[in-house]
């Protein structure tokens, strides 16, 4: 029997989709991410409140939310929930989107997302370079983080329901699991 392997799509491809499309490009897959909910938003706006202050205030780079384009290779073209870009990494900034890895990339799980964050992008993060990798799970309360050492992300931190996170890369950023998880 004879296998029809499926064409993938490119960044070429991705960028013939109309401005705001609800897509991201995994591992040359066309992916359909509808709008987070509600719970997922706040969260969200908690994490972007409280780490854009502390980037600002201390003048380390750019934070950007969701949706901007992230280009990680010829077919994966995420859309993460936060990223940061340091001040020495800004020429990876461009008027379509950011081309390389960020070096701080926060991925707030969804039901409909969830596999992808934890699986495919999990692993083109690592494969490309991102330093730190925050899974933020709503439904559970929990924060892990990842840290790149030697092209493989190792598991530096995993907090439930309370307590305190600190990143790597932005020494000094300490949040709460209760601060993050607050809603109004």
């Amino acid at each position: 029997m004879l296998a029809v392997k499926e064409k993938k799509q490119t960044i070429k491809d991705y960028k013939l989709l109309p401005e705001g499309a609800p897509y991201q490009l995994i591992e040359g897959e066309l992916i359909m991410t509808p709008a987070p909910n509600p719970r997922h938003q706040l969260i969200s706006a908690n994490l972007f409140k409280s780490v854009v202050r502390y980037v600002d205030e201390k003048r380390l780079g750019v934070l950007f939310y969701s949706p901007i384009d992230i280009y990680l290779s010829e077919e994966n073209a995420f859309q993460p929930d936060i990223v940061f870009i340091s001040s020495e990494r800004r020429h990876i900034i461009k008027d379509d989107g950011i081309y390389g890895a960020p070096e701080l990339v926060i991925e707030i799980l969804s039901p409909s997302t969830a596999y992808y964050d934890i699986k495919k992008k999990f692993r083109v993060y690592e494969k490309s370079g991102v330093r730190e990798y925050w899974i933020v799970d709503p439904e559970m309360n929990t924060v892990e983080i990842y840290f790149n050492e030697g092209g493989h992300f190792s598991l530096k931190a995993k907090l439930e329901n309370e307590g305190e996170i600190e990143s790597f890369i932005l020494k000094g950023l300490r949040l709460t699991l209760e601060e993050i998880f607050s809603i109004l």
